[in-house]
């Protein structure tokens, strides 16, 4: 798990070493760490539960929730791997991701959906978080009333335009290819569970595919027509089509005149700033997908506190 988080993590030194100012690096390292522990934390506290839909029953589990985990793991060991290895764009399991609880089990899918900047793949996590960067020293820009800059370079809206059309891809991909499925006969028809959890298990399957992460809930049988084709223009246009826009704000910016910071700059390599990304990270990333959270795990749990299964 370590060496799974050593090169992304690594590389935020890097840009800090490239950006010559060593805070701006362990900004990042700093946000990226505590969406970690958040993540590890909820996973954790689902799956030590148990299942919803024995709370409060003789049967309970008091191991938490052992479907799908080795005992040599267990619960902690299981939730762990599964945050580390979505967060960066791993895709090897040591439990079953279709097995945890709802809530566990959104946990690794929203690591998915948030673009993997969590860490992340050789180079993906930083370029994904930089963008958040980006949007996240516009928005301090409009709260006092002055250009953003980063690095001692304005964020204009070229930049915007480019950091918006990378935030939109990731969903556009996920939610239209999941949301035909949902409907279509042909891909209802490879679901071993219906209801919420189904929907769960489509919407893992393209996050996964455009998310380049390869874990998968196993539910659902991906090996048709339909799903191969489509997982496919998923998994082109979510490692392609996301570099573009992030070329292209590189391109804009390396032309850029270093402007000397003044009493109006938003300084971000500090405690505020990190705290400032990691709230835009979970505004702008998780609500994108909070819809279709609400139709899947969300209901889930709910539909398993009265005794419903899928």
């Amino acid at each position: 798990m370590v060496l799974i988080f050593a090169i992304g993590g690594g590389l935020t030194y890097t840009f800090g070493r490239m950006a010559k100012d060593q805070r701006q690096g362990w900004a990042l390292f700093a946000a990226m760490s505590i969406l970690f522990a958040a993540g590890v934390t909820a996973a954790y506290w689902a799956e030590s539960r148990g299942n919803p839909a024995l709370a409060g029953l003789e049967t309970s589990q008091p191991l938490g929730n052992m479907e799908g985990k080795e005992t040599r793991f267990g619960v902690a060991n299981s939730a762990l791997f599964a945050t580390v290895t979505t967060d960066a764009s791993c895709g090897a399991v040591n439990s079953m991701h279709d097995s945890f609880t709802p809530l566990g089990g959104m946990v690794p899918l929203l690591n998915i959906q948030l673009g993997e900047v969590i860490f992340g793949g050789v180079g993906a996590g930083l370029y994904g978080m930089l963008v958040f960067v980006v949007l996240s020293v516009f928005i301090a820009g409009l709260m006092v009333g002055r250009t953003p800059e980063y690095l001692g370079k304005k964020i204009e809206a070229r930049e915007m335009k480019l950091a918006m059309l990378y935030v939109l891809v990731f969903p556009l991909l996920i939610l239209v290819l999941s949301a035909w499925s949902s409907v279509a006969g042909y891909a209802t028809a490879s679901l071993n569970n219906a209801g919420p959890h189904g929907l769960t298990e489509i919407l893992y399957a393209y996050s996964s595919g455009a998310g380049n992460n390869g874990s998968a809930f196993a539910g659902l049988n991906a090996n048709t027509r339909w799903y191969n084709v489509t997982m496919a223009l998923a998994m082109l246009a979510g490692r392609f089509l996301m570099i573009v826009p992030i070329l292209g704000i590189a391109g804009s910016m390396v032309g850029k005149k270093i402007v000397p910071a003044g009493p109006g700059t938003f300084p971000t390599n500090g405690a505020l700033f990190v705290g400032l990304l990691v709230g835009v990270v979970l505004i702008v990333g998780a609500l994108t997908f909070f819809p279709a959270l609400s139709l899947g795990p969300i209901v889930e749990h709910f539909l398993a506190l009265k005794g419903w299964l899928f």
